[in-house]
């Protein structure tokens, strides 16, 4: 079974029709549209988009099955995904978030830093974070010039770390008191 990708979150209710507000994650919002009926993450529930038009930085949708007020302010903050494989195929140089998580991360060296669990934008661009063995997690910018390469077939992205990171230990730091 291909993996699900999330794809659109309903928000309120709109109006007393049933309308909701929904909030895409694709290049062309209209597009939920296209990839026929869209599953909740556990895949137990499926929506199909009747209709929809657009609004300010959201669209106003109709979903069949849904038409009260009632029934869409229950459906607020579900998000709804399709399968990996309906998805268009990416073009040259951009990436499905959903194809990043779980790559190894390496230095420009070579050397192993973890692996990649979440991609985020917060509204300045993309930024990628990737999990150590052990520590913190580190987030960096979603660049050319901090990720050089990204090799979806051999599995691992590239990351030529900031200076300021790079200068950084680390190691394990020791407890007060002495023994690690």
């Amino acid at each position: 079974m291909s993996p699900l990708v999330c794809v659109a979150r309903i928000g309120a209710a709109h109006g007393v029709r049933g309308a909701v507000k929904l909030w895409t994650f694709t290049e062309d919002p209209f597009a939920v549209q296209d990839y026929g009926p869209l599953v909740t993450r556990d895949g137990t529930r499926q929506f199909e988009v009747a209709h929809a038009r657009e609004a300010k930085g959201h669209l106003v949708a109709t979903l069949k099955g849904v038409t009260t007020r009632d029934e869409a302010e229950r459906l607020n903050g579900l998000e709804l995904y399709v399968a990996r494989d309906k998805l268009p195929t990416a073009g040259e140089g951009e990436y499905y978030h959903a194809d990043l998580i779980g790559l190894a991360a390496v230095t420009t060296a070579g050397e192993a830093l973890g692996r990649v669990i979440a991609i985020h934008n917060f509204g300045a661009g993309d930024i990628i974070e990737i999990a150590p063995a052990r520590g913190a997690t580190m987030l960096l910018p979603f660049s050319n010039a901090v990720v050089p390469t990204v090799d979806l077939e051999g599995g691992r992205v590239v990351i030529d770390l900031p200076q300021e990171i790079e200068a950084e230990d680390h190691s394990p730091r020791p407890r007060e008191g002495g023994d690690p």
